[in-house]
């Protein structure tokens, strides 16, 4: 059957009409993709396809060993002035004194300058904010910026450290954990698909992990309130005092004063940022000790009871080395050589031992080594050793009590924990977990090693209580054991000399002698008062330690002994 012509010329021009009408609308997405091959839709900002948007991460929290917030980020503010804008600067700074805690002539000083924009300082409290918009100052302007928080300001700063106004981490914590906290930034970016749509492609910020640390801001509380008032009453330039648990190598405080504000890092000098604990060595003087008896008797070259004849002077390498009191003691035993810190039996011990085995005990205490605490910026210390060019055999005896080496306090404390803790050393750290959202990682303790045995480390822990019973009666506490050490250290000149009047006085020790939960160590430099570490070091070792078994609910001697 054949269709009518007109038919068929009708349907080739519907064919036609819609094959032309498919033409025009291919042409016209053609043009469309053109233009936005070549023209920017009025969604995309400028430059959204040249350069990347920054997401930024959040820092992740620092906390205390219960939670308490140490360290997070937060809005700051910037309290700034208009120089040109103020008309009664007087009246200005005096409004603004008490709450920013500054004295008025200062703030006064500073809007008197002609340079536009003046920066008076940085808060971090929004009811201080608050009250300052509410006076409505004309010129004084709150910018709010994002900023790092430390909401205890000065607590445990030297553990802590500081992200600076950069961005950068400075010190302690932050620094060395910089790499967990920091996180990692996000991206948003602008491409074109196969067809030349755009289209946002976006990478979400990691933010940083939180960090748990061994530090219990209380402890840290009460260590920083007896070191500060140690320093002022003694009136020495700068205290340094350390608690750790022995058993497992944490730091439960860590304090240094003079210390800082890491809000606002507002100090004369930029050396207050540095922890003197594990960056500034010194010379541990009598404290060193410990160390010397108890590898002497590890060693089997004494025992508690063993005698010596003290002259009050002894002869080491050609060089005559006295006791601090210049007396002579007579016949004495290795107990009461370390009651009385005698100089002459430390020098009369190391010389049994021999300078292989005595330095060979040196290094087995990690001296001249990093803890490997995790702390940025940690210094080794150092120890001359038969070998070197600069060791001479008077070496071995000025060494035994702790002179002619260098040590950092925590290098100290180690030394005893690690006779605390029955010869047993533990590495010392400052960060218990790792939290990063649900995935938790514990830091467990972790062992540096034996250094003496069990039996030594008893030894000397009962010849330690000994001591602070009968002669370091200022450190004793009643109801606990305490085994404990003084130190009076001389300080080296450039000269390589020693200063006459000046010393390091320190205390270390630890309590309960049979079980310890406390090693302390407590270091005031250059006290002018007391110079020595018995009567300048020892007072605040013993409230440090008192307040601190309270704070445990440590019970005394009796009363543990008697439960268990």
């Amino acid at each position: 059957m054949h269709m009518d012509a007109p038919i068929q010329g009708q349907l080739y021009r519907r064919a036609f009409a819609l094959a032309a009408l498919l033409l025009i609308v291919v042409a016209v997405a053609v043009g469309r993709l053109a233009y936005l091959q070549f023209h920017r839709p009025p969604w995309v900002r400028p430059n959204d396809e040249a350069q990347p948007i920054t997401l930024p991460a959040h820092r992740g929290n620092i906390y205390d060993a219960h939670g308490y917030l140490l360290a997070v980020d937060a809005t700051v503010y910037d309290i700034e002035a208009m120089s040109d804008q103020i008309t009664d600067r007087r009246k200005v700074a005096q409004v603004l004194a008490p709450l920013l805690q500054e004295p008025a002539e200062e703030l006064q000083r500073l809007l008197q300058s002609k340079s536009g924009k003046i920066h008076l300082k940085r808060v971090f409290r929004e009811e201080v904010v608050k009250s300052i918009q509410d006076l409505g100052l004309p010129g004084v302007l709150v910018i709010p910026k994002p900023g790092r928080v430390y909401p205890h300001e000065e607590l445990a700063a030297s553990v802590l450290g500081f992200v600076n106004d950069e961005g950068k981490a400075s010190y302690g914590v932050e620094a060395y954990y910089d790499q967990f906290l920091e996180g990692k930034a996000g991206s948003r970016v602008v491409e074109r698909d196969a067809m030349g749509c755009l289209r946002y492609k976006v990478q979400p910020a990691r933010d940083g992990t939180d960090l748990y640390l061994t530090l219990d801001r209380n402890v840290q509380w009460i260590v920083e309130e007896v070191l500060a008032k140690a320093v002022e009453e003694n009136q020495a330039k700068k205290g340094i005092a350390i608690v750790m648990d022995p058993q497992t190598g944490a730091i439960l405080a860590m304090a240094v004063y003079p210390t800082y504000d890491p809000n606002t890092r507002e100090v004369v000098d930029e050396n207050v940022y540095m922890n003197s604990a594990i960056s500034e060595p010194y010379e541990p003087g009598s404290v060193f000790k410990i160390v010397t008896i108890v590898s002497a008797l590890d060693a089997g070259v004494i025992t508690p009871s063993s005698t010596y004849y003290d002259q009050g002077r002894i002869v080491v390498g050609g060089r005559v080395i006295s006791n601090a009191n210049e007396a002579a003691y007579g016949q004495t035993t290795m107990t009461d050589l370390l009651a009385h810190s005698l100089n002459v039996g430390a020098a009369h011990v190391s010389m049994k031992l021999g300078a292989r085995k005595f330095y060979d005990y040196v290094e087995r205490f990690g001296f001249g080594q990093l803890t490997g605490v995790d702390l940025a910026y940690e210094l080794t210390g150092w120890v001359r050793q038969p070998g070197d060019r600069d060791w001479h055999e008077s070496d071995l005896g000025t060494n035994s009590f702790g002179q002619g080496l260098a040590a950092t306090p925590l290098q100290m404390l180690c030394a005893v924990a690690a006779v605390a803790n029955q010869g047993v050393m533990m590495r010392p750290h400052v960060v218990a977990r790792i939290v990063d959202g649900d995935r938790i990682t514990e830091i467990p303790p972790q062992v540096a090693g034996r250094v003496v045995s069990a039996e030594a480390a008893a030894q000397v822990t009962e010849m330690l209580v000994y001591a602070v019973d009968n002669v370091l009666t200022l450190a004793a506490i009643p109801g606990y054991r305490v085994a404990g050490k003084s130190g009076t250290s001389q300080i080296a000149m450039p000269s390589g000399d020693y200063d006459p009047e000046a010393t390091i006085a320190s205390f270390a020790g630890y309590v309960p002698a049979d079980d310890p939960r406390l090693a302390i160590l407590v270091i005031l430099h250059r006290p002018e008062k007391e110079h020595w570490g018995i009567k300048a070091a020892a007072p605040a070792f013993r409230e440090i330690a008192q307040r601190l078994l309270a704070l445990l609910a440590v019970p005394p001697d009796q009363v543990r002994l008697s439960m268990q």
